[in-house]
Formats: C-alpha cells, sequence, structure tokens
C-alpha cells in the first residue's frame, strides 16, 4: 500500500506517465467498485475473448455478444475468483464454454428447421492475423475441438490451464488438441491440393 502511494505520487506520476496495474490489483480494485479497474480489465481481455469466441462461432455480431456477456459473467462473480490463478484463462473457459454452447444450439435450431446454417461472407474482415484458409479450417472442426485449439494458439494457455478451463482430464485436452490438429492439417491441405 505504501510502495503503491509513493509510486502514484513519485516522479513518474508528476510527469503524466501511466504505471501500468498488476491484474491482481486491478481484480482488488475492481471487487472493492473501481470503475476504471473494470475498464482496465476489459480493455486488457476485450480483444483476446472476441478473437476467441469468434474463433469458435465465426460470427461477429454473435462473438460480441458472448464476449460481453463473458465479461459481465465473470465480473459478476469476481468475488468467487481464485486470485492464485490468472484472470484470463478463466475468462477464457467462460467465453469458450459460451461459444461452444452458441455452435450447439445453433446446429440444434438448424437441424430442427431443416434450413443450412448462413455462412459469413469470406470477404468480412478477419479478427487478428489468421488467413481465411485457417479460419474455414477451424470452422470444420467440432466445436470442442475449436475450443481446445483456440484455447492453446489463439489465447496461449497451457493444456493444464486448458483442462482447468474446460473442466476436463489433461488427457483429453492433449487428445483433442492432437484430433483438432490433425484434421486442420488435413483441411489445409486439401485447400492448398496435393
Amino acid at each position: 500500500m505504501v510502495a503503491e502511494s509513493l509510486a502514484a505520487s513519485g516522479p513518474l506520476a508528476r510527469r503524466g506517465v501511466r504505471r501500468v496495474r498488476s491484474e491482481r490489483a486491478l481484480i482488488r480494485g475492481a471487487l472493492a467498485g473501481s470503475e476504471a479497474d473494470l475498464e482496465e480489465l476489459f480493455r486488457r481481455y476485450w480483444p483476446r475473448s472476441y478473437r476467441a469466441a469468434y474463433l469458435i462461432v465465426h460470427d461477429h455480431a454473435a462473438a460480441e455478444d458472448i464476449a460481453q456477456e463473458a465479461f459481465m459473467r465473470a465480473v459478476g462473480h469476481l468475488d468467487q475468483f481464485d486470485r492464485g490463478r490468472r484472470f484470463g484463462p478463466w475468462l477464457g473457459a467462460i467465453v469458450a464454454n459460451r461459444a461452444i454452447d452458441w455452435v450447439r444450439a445453433q446446429a440444434a435450431r438448424h437441424e430442427a428447421s431443416g434450413v443450412p446454417p448462413e455462412t459469413g461472407d469470406p470477404q468480412e474482415q478477419l479478427p487478428g492475423r489468421y488467413s481465411q484458409e485457417v479460419v474455414a479450417a477451424l470452422a470444420s472442426l467440432s466445436p470442442e475441438h475449436r475450443a481446445v485449439v483456440v484455447l492453446r494458439y489463439v489465447l496461449e494457455y497451457t493444456p493444464g490451464e486448458i483442462a482447468v478451463a474446460l473442466d476436463l482430464p489433461r488427457g483429453t485436452v492433449n487428445s483433442q488438441l492432437r484430433r483438432g490438429l490433425d484434421a486442420l492439417e488435413s483441411r489445409l491441405r486439401e485447400v492448398d491440393g496435393p
């Protein structure tokens, strides 16, 4: 507390240099009701949450809704958050689970109606650094495989963090990662040709 006070009034603060607060400090502040700390958590985690949701659902509007709902759910349950863990994987798990549920609901809705799901415009701007081929190949995976691949290689969570986040055994995560990557490789070879 004293160190924070000193840093806040020190030479960098007087020059207008903004000090980057730790994730734990932001969570403490958010729990104490600081809107600025909530906004900073949102600013830090929104792009990754949106990108993960989009790469699972392949629908921009749904991805925005999912990422926003996930953040609101995380904030609503922040008092239950295990502060010994990182916030990002916890939020990522909420995003992934909501995205998987959305994909399943869409599939069930389309199956019941007999109308094939609409696909997004291939010329739509893709989030991040992913080519249309990679995004299309991801779309061909099951929601579960898509989620573990996105959590591992987009959000860069460890298999252990993914296992905890999705409440799966670590071996299942490794198996889903392997199957998902094999399927992605197969799809990308089809696009590239022999």
